[in-house]
This record gives C-alpha cells, sequence and structure tokens, in this order.
C-alpha cells in the first residue's frame, strides 16, 4: 500500500493550495502518461484551469515580440513591467533580453509569488536570483489605471515596455471587475505610463479580434497582431495564442 501511494504521489501532487479573496488557488505538479511521464506544473482558480507548463510558446513570444518592438525605439535599459506572473514564462523570457535594466512582476495573487520565492515553480529560482526582478502583490490594473505617475510609490516613473497576461482575453475576464479595462479610457491612462516609443503587449487565447485591434489604434500609434502556433501532443495537431503589441511614436 505504501509503495502504490508514492506511486500516485509521483503522478500526482498537490504542491500548494491557498484560499485568497479572489478564490482558491492550487498548484499541481502530475506525470502525464500520454507525454512519456513528462512532468507538468499547472495552475488552477477554483474550478477553472488557468496555466500549464505544457503550452507556454504564446507567453514567451509576448517577450519576445513585445520587447523586440520596444527596441527599435529604446535600445539599451529597458524598465519593464509584466502584469500576471503565472508560472513565470513572460518574465523569465523578458529577462533572457539583456537590454532589459529592470523588471517589475505584478500578480494580485500572494500565493503565485510565494511559489517562485521558495522554488515550487520550475522558474522561481531564475525569477527570485535575477536583482533586475522584482516580484510585486498588487491589482495590476487598479497601477495601470491609476492617476498618479508611474505604476506606484516606489516606482513614479514611465516605463518602457508594458506586457500583459491577465485574462484569458479581452473579452473573456477572470474577472467581472476587469471588463474595465479594455476600454479607450482605461488604455489611455495606461499608455501615459509608457515613454515616448514605448509599447503594451498582450496575450490572449482567444483568436484576433479585429474590435480590439481596432480599439488599440485608437490609443496607440502602431499595432501589431500575432497569431502564435504551437504543437499540442494532445491532438496531435497545432494550436494557437493571439499576441498583440501596440507602440507609441518617439
Amino acid at each position: 500500500m505504501r509503495r502504490n501511494c508514492d506511486i500516485i504521489r509521483l503522478m500526482f501532487e498537490e504542491l500548494d493550495y491557498q484560499k485568497t479573496p479572489n478564490g482558491a488557488i492550487s498548484l499541481r505538479r502530475r506525470a502525464e502518461p500520454r507525454l512519456d511521464g513528462r512532468v507538468l506544473y499547472e495552475v488552477k482558480l477554483n474550478q477553472e484551469w488557468l496555466m500549464s507548463s505544457l503550452f507556454t510558446e504564446a507567453e514567451v513570444q509576448l517577450a519576445h515580440l513585445g520587447l523586440s518592438l520596444a527596441q527599435k525605439s529604446i535600445p539599451t535599459d529597458l524598465i519593464v513591467v509584466v502584469g500576471g506572473l503565472g508560472l513565470g514564462y513572460t518574465a523569465a523570457a523578458a529577462l533572457e533580453n539583456t537590454t532589459v535594466s529592470e523588471l517589475c512582476v505584478i500578480d494580485i495573487m500572494q500565493p503565485v509569488i510565494d511559489w517562485h520565492r521558495n522554488h515550487l515553480v520550475p522558474l522561481g529560482e531564475t525569477l527570485a536570483k535575477d536583482s533586475r526582478c522584482t516580484l510585486t502583490h498588487g491589482d495590476f490594473f487598479a497601477m495601470a489605471t491609476r492617476e498618479e505617475p508611474g505604476f506606484s510609490s516606489e516606482m513614479d516613473y514611465p516605463v518602457d515596455a508594458i506586457l500583459l497576461d491577465i485574462d484569458h482575453s479581452p473579452s473573456h475576464w477572470l474577472n467581472a471587475g476587469n471588463q474595465s479595462f479594455y476600454s479607450p479610457a482605461s488604455l489611455k491612462k495606461m499608455a501615459r505610463k509608457l515613454n515616448p516609443g514605448g509599447v503594451f503587449g498582450l496575450w490572449s487565447n482567444d483568436p484576433p479580434d479585429a474590435a480590439f485591434q481596432a480599439l488599440l489604434d485608437s490609443v496607440f500609434d502602431t499595432t501589431e497582431t500575432h497569431d502564435v502556433c504551437f504543437a499540442n501532443p494532445y491532438t496531435n495537431g497545432k494550436s494557437s495564442n493571439t499576441v498583440y503589441v501596440a507602440a507609441l511614436n518617439n
């Protein structure tokens, strides 16, 4: 019986479970038999799956595409804000860019930040040991639309890139209160926190949305929409996410 329990633990383990004001969040690690026992990390909020370490290509491309566009106007010493820590893939990809001098990652879930600081997730140590990276507990949407300069009293200066990966898409939100962010008024408030030439990037699980691209066009000077494809071993085919990047002129 003990051996059977050990096998089950190796196949599935709940690493953490916490109740928060936004609901119960859990971090799980499991071996996937359909992928030759590959170990996956997954996050669940209440009864909703938020993310998996299996599908990360678009999260990585959010950083690469956003910072590549920002570097056209601001070649060095990029100051970057990431909204939504998750499993850390966007933040880690941003830190791979040697022109990034400061990275602030904002997450409303303190347990998610603790997972990284306690090295419970694969990229936790990478983020925690990089002196350029700060993990901040806070409401990105409130901080991005505050009237005061910058994102906070500690970060009271404009930034060069804002990369957002919190909601499923601009029209499918984790919290209904997030809806108001995807509006001209809120996006303009956020854009005022960008330096000239600064970039806003957004991950979406939905296909490209012409209405949202038009909304970005009304706030920013240039907008790009990228369909990021990746292999899906469960379907033996391809899946895709969308990455939007929008920039201000110098």
